[in-house]
């Protein structure tokens, strides 16, 4: 007993879309334009802090450690000499005019040097302090070697503004940004960059590179609008390459492009309408929204050609497309829905917003291609050439999986287990810098920077004290100095900053210089006096505020650490936390925060949340299978070639790079919900035959083929060639993406023409029997 062919809904819908075409075509336009207006509001919000929620630990924690002290938003000129030293007259010279023309940058509220080094010296009783550089082009051969054996030394300069070979030095610039709008460093970026040209040129000796945090935010704010000027028309210009060789119809290709560009200009306007901003990781949400509007378009277009081929004529072809195609496309786009709503689940802000946006898209190309995709194939002239044989190499595959249905499953199996064995491989990590490509010139800078100078990434800790004024306390200077020797004998360190270093420099000068006396003060009195002697020479922009809370009830301790990767970050961290319980009083007992340690903090919840994430998607479009398919079996069936893409491409994964971020990890979320499309028109087609057609399994796996085989080789085709793009994205996070995605993909259409349809057959019934010729005509 077969079913009826299909809900006379559909039909009666598709045919009142081709009465209407017309206004149906015009309505859908204008409504689209409208909503497209918006667009222009998007804004693209480049500051790292977008990447945490606001009630984020570590980013709370941070926040507060930066609001005691002053911020650390930051822009570092690394200045090296080509040939010679730091100390060169030249090279000095270059050095003193940047540190002085540092000033210019807007926001700029300290300059920090080798050269503007406060040096301090006693003469009696008076401290004298002043800059360890004045006038750097009068300098004698004698002096110069004084100020370069004091900066090489200095623990406050060593590592941190100078390397000990004196090849490299630094000149670190920390500004205040107002915090009310979007894009506020690029002012400051584009004087540093000005500044940078000018003293290359005055100087032609030395090489200048620029990084830091605001470089960091920039990079950010340039990988996003660079993303979004170049992805989108390439990839634009290769799905109309690839859908004008592959379909051969230039109305269905125009038809298809149109529901590709109303689809992205429909979710950046409902994205603008909700004041939802950009940001690196969703810039690629155009192309994705383009990519995945292709697959519902191709499937209904490629539908209608086969029936025009088998002798329909158009309209009859696009009814009977509509009826065949309704189903599983909605389901898939459900289903894609389902996947990147649950990237909902993940830590990271950005990874929210772009499964929202290409939600939106997704929705906007479903209701596009069962509404304007009809309309508009219906207007335009479609002339197709009559035959009977639709796919012979899909007819050949078919007969190929039903004869060694076996050893092809079996293969697969040896596969799938194979490369799930080499998962563990894998090592979540995430290091901001790594973020971006090579050939961006804050990734150059930073390298540059690690490599020659000092380490980018830092553990700040707020060390208080146990009252105000406590810092200058014996037992709590001697706390910190053993805290920073501690953490200088771990590896990975490169500096410690610490306030006892410069306890003991100005007991040294107020002792007159005694080597002997590079110790702490003795007494609590002394070293208020000490420092307070000290804070009353220092020039204005030159204090310690960066170091000393106003209440003197606490200090910033900084730990520089050289390139480590989340798991080394999380672990320093989290010694030195431990250390402090072990060795220090209650009231010291804090653990440190900075940039790459909440960053290190977020991959670890990011994995968590979009593991549970990806879990709850998976049930939930399990759970839209077996419902709209009928079948419990087949629903369970499906979930093995839904399951098993992703099992693979990360045991691939973990056999070539094995460094997950937290882009990568939500790529089975983000993956399955296309995988599934093509399980679900595959499955879908087979059940029609066996359910509608009478037939057998062996036939129904080949009306499969014949009638959804090219449909899917071709979506998938666009799908991988789509992420394939994203891999020319600068921001390394979304080419991993796109490369992963990509791979993803591809086993999923090997999965579904292999090991489902061999397991289709190796679970059919004993008992079966053939009820209908072998090879059924695609179209009918």
């Amino acid at each position: 007993m077969t079913e009826p062919a299909a809900p006379g809904w559909i039909t009666r819908y598709a045919t009142a879309v081709i009465r209407f075409r017309f206004p149906i075509l015009v309505f859908g336009v204008i409504g689209v334009v409208l909503l497209a207006t918006n667009a222009t509001a998007l804004v693209i919000n480049d500051d790292y802090r977008y990447f945490f929620n606001d009630d984020d630990p570590q980013l709370l924690a941070y926040n507060d450690l930066q609001d005691t002290y002053n911020k650390n938003d930051t822009i570092l000129f690394v200045v090296a000499p080509k040939q010679g030293g730091v100390f060169e007259p030249d090279t000095l010279a270059a050095i003193e005019a940047l540190t002085e023309a540092a000033w210019q940058i807007p926001f700029a509220t300290r300059v920090d040097s080798m050269t503007n080094y406060q040096h301090t010296e006693a003469e009696g009783d008076e401290l004298i302090v002043a800059d360890l550089v004045e006038d750097a082009a009068s300098l004698s051969s004698e002096q110069r070697a004084y100020a370069a054996g004091i900066a090489t030394t200095e623990p406050l300069l060593r590592h941190r503004l100078i390397n000990p070979a004196a090849t490299a030095t630094g000149i670190n610039v920390t500004l205040e940004l107002p915090g009310v709008k979007q894009g506020e460093q690029r002012p400051a970026v584009a004087r540093a960059r000005e500044i940078a040209a000018t003293m290359g040129d005055q100087f032609p000796g030395v090489d200048i590179h620029l990084t830091g945090i605001l470089m960091l935010n920039n990079a950010f704010d340039e990988a996003a609008m660079h993303d979004m000027a170049t992805l989108m028309p390439l990839m634009f210009a290769v799905i109309a390459l690839v859908m004008a060789l592959l379909l051969r119809s230039v109305s269905g290709t125009v038809a298809t492009l149109t529901v590709v560009g109303l689809s992205v200009m429909a979710a950046m306007g409902f994205t603008a309408w909700l004041g939802i901003p950009m940001s690196p990781p969703s810039s690629i949400a155009p192309t994705l929204i383009m990519t995945l509007a292709v697959a519902d378009s191709i499937h209904i277009i490629v539908s209608i050609l086969q029936q025009m081929r088998a002798g329909s004529d158009k309209q009859t072809a696009i009814i009977e497309s509509l009826r065949l195609n309704m189903q599983p496309v909605f389901l898939t786009s459900l289903t894609t829905l389902v996947g990147f709503l649950s990237l909902n689940a993940s830590a990271v802000v950005p990874l929210n917003d772009l499964g929202n946006i290409t939600s939106f898209g997704v929705a906007a190309a479903f209701l596009m291609s069962v509404t304007v995709l009809p309309a508009l194939v219906a207007i335009l002239p479609l002339r197709v050439t009559a035959r009977g044989e639709e796919s012979p190499l899909m007819d050949k595959l078919a007969d190929f999986i039903i004869a060694r249905r076996g050893p092809v499953l079996a293969v697969s199996v040896l596969v799938v287990f194979g490369f799930a064995a080499m998962i563990p491989n894998n090592e979540l990590n995430d290091e901001f810098v790594n973020y971006f490509d090579t050939d961006i010139p804050f990734r150059a800078a930073t390298d540059f920077t690690t490599e020659h100078l000092t380490g980018i990434y830092q553990i700040e800790f707020s060390l208080p004290a146990a009252e105000t004024g406590g810092i200058s306390e014996p037992d709590y200077l001697q706390t910190i100095e053993h805290f920073a020797g501690w953490y200088r004998a771990q590896a990975k360190v490169v500096h410690v900053d610490v306030l006892s270093d410069t306890m003991k420099r100005l007991n040294k000068n107020m002792h007159g210089g005694d080597a002997a006396a590079y110790t702490l003060p003795a007494s609590r009195e002394l070293s208020a006096q000490y420092l307070l002697l000290y804070e009353m020479s220092l020039p204005y922009g030159l204090d310690l505020n960066n170091r000393i809370d106003i209440d003197k009830a606490a200090t910033r301790f900084v730990v520089t650490v050289e390139n480590a990767s989340s798991q080394e970050m999380r672990d320093l961290v989290e010694s030195g936390a431990a250390w402090l319980r072990a060795n220090a009083p209650t009231h010291m007992q804090v653990t440190g925060s900075g940039i790459p340690v909440i960053f290190s903090y977020l991959t670890l919840a990011n994995s968590i949340a979009t593991f549970q994430g990806t879990l709850l998607a998976f049930l939930l479009i399990t759970l839209t299978l077996i419902i709209s398919l009928r079948s419990f079996k087949y629903g369970l069936i499906s979930l093995i070639p839904n399951l098993v893409p992703s099992m693979v491409a990360f045991g691939i994964w973990g056999l070539v790079d094995g460094q997950v971020n937290f882009g990568l990890t939500v790529v089975s979320a983000l993956s399955i919900g296309i995988v599934v499309d093509d399980t679900v028109h595959f499955l879908s087609k087979y059940l029609r035959a066996k359910r509608e057609k009478g037939l057998d399994t062996e036939g129904a796996i080949r009306y499969a083929f014949g009638t959804v085989g090219r449909a899917i080789t071709v979506t998938t085709l666009v799908l991988i060639l789509g992420f394939m793009i994203m891999m020319l994205s600068d921001f390394a996070m979304n080419e991993g993406m796109g490369k992963l995605t990509a791979i993803t993909l591809a086993l999923a259409l090997i999965t579904d023409f292999f090991m489902l349809p061999a397991l289709l057959l190796v679970l059919q019934p004993k008992n079966e029997k053939a009820s209908a010729p072998a090879r059924p005509v695609p179209a009918a």
